[in-house]
């Protein structure tokens, strides 16, 4: 199997077009034309890591954090970064980092932080505009629902919990075919009028060309018109943070225990208890406070974060507890996710986690 065949699963599942701007996800080092002999899922390919896959005879390391994050101007092994590059480079290790676009889409990085507490009526905490576009165009009504299943295969018709989404209204559409059309109804040289039915769906801007190749393929007609419009309605299925319920509130005290049971935590920093139960929570995994009036907008009674700084926690102002559980500890289960995707989508495969540890942070 080629590395090409294991990113097209993941960026189907994390479309790389959902990163943030200052993100560097993707192919790192390597070539998508190699053939995988094995993959090691990791949230950090540091040096450590890219050997571990030499020896467990892997040549990818799909990793949540991407080890180039910024451009290097010479690679000569004086800091992680360099060491790590060097190592794949050398022993044609392939690196793939699948990082804020992961953290982005409603079943990645937060989704998994959910399971691990339990979390109901989950949703996105700060749903991503501009992300989506909507397409409109004119089918002879008696092919609607041919064309209709098409771009629903295609991709487009997501609405939040709701699929094949579409606006329908029937007219009358007019043309006359040229001396050198091939009309699918009509005569040349004769203006001819056809019952058509306008059809309209959203779909994410990621998938236009897609989409509109799956429309004009499926069309009747020689000349497909259609329109394609910029939508400013944010994305109910893309965004940064997510907010759900305990199935069962609980005491601020209690809430922490299950906390530290859940991620496996010696200590959390947070802010003071509120004499008030624990029922809707906020998370975000990796370094979140750019969310805390996210969060407290939407009514959590805690935000379960990392990365926060010592004059971010006055902000929970006795409404809302903030509860700093560590970067690494917030996106430890991605590995598990990654497994989980790659092992579903390729289960004869050679899948495995990191035996390093790659948590910079030490607690005594």
């Amino acid at each position: 199997m080629k590395i090409a065949a294991i990113m097209e699963v993941l960026e189907k599942i994390a479309p790389p077009a959902y990163q943030e701007s200052y993100d560097n996800a993707g192919l790192l080092t390597g070539n998508p034309g190699w053939e995988c002999s094995g993959i090691i899922c990791a949230l950090d390919a540091t040096e450590a890591v890219i050997l571990e896959a030499k020896s467990r005879n892997c040549n990818l390391v799909v990793a949540h954090h991407p080890i180039i994050f910024s451009g290097l101007k010479r690679i000569t092994g004086k800091n992680y970064v360099e060491k790590a590059v060097i190592a794949a480079i050398k022993n044609d290790i392939a690196i793939y980092a699948i990082h804020t676009n992961l953290d982005n889409v409603h079943t990645g990085v937060n989704h998994k932080m959910a399971d691990m507490l339990g979390l109901v009526n989950r949703k996105i905490l700060a749903p991503k505009a501009g992300l989506l576009m909507k397409l409109a165009t004119f089918v002879p009504s008696g092919h609607a629902e041919e064309l209709r299943s098409a771009i629903f295969a295609a991709g487009a018709g997501h609405i939040g919990n709701y699929s094949e989404c579409s606006f329908n209204v029937n007219g009358t559409g007019t043309y006359k075919a040229g001396e050198a059309a091939n009309p699918f109804l009509g005569e040349i040289g004769k203006r001819h009028e056809e019952p058509e039915t306008k059809i309209e769906v959203i779909f994410p801007a990621y998938l236009q060309n897609q989409l509109v190749a799956a429309m004009k393929n499926a069309h009747p007609y020689e000349e497909v018109a259609y329109d394609v419009v910029p939508m400013a309605n944010e994305n109910q299925l893309a965004g940064s943070g997510l907010v759900g319920e305990l199935p069962v509130a609980c005491t601020g005290p209690e809430f922490l225990a299950e906390l530290k049971l859940a991620f496996g935590l010696s200590v959390v920093r947070h802010t003071a208890l509120l004499e008030k139960p624990v029922k809707r929570v906020a998370l975000c995994g990796g370094a979140g406070s750019f969310l805390v009036s996210r969060a407290i907008s939407a009514g959590a009674d805690f935000y379960v974060t990392a990365d926060v700084k010592y004059h971010e926690f006055f902000d929970a102002n006795d409404r809302i507890v903030f509860a700093d559980i560590g970067h690494w500890e917030s996106e430890q289960f991605t590995i598990d996710l990654l497994f989980d995707i790659l092992k579903a989508n390729f289960p004869t495969f050679a899948v495995l986690k990191t035996e390093v540890r790659t948590n910079p942070v030490y607690y005594s």
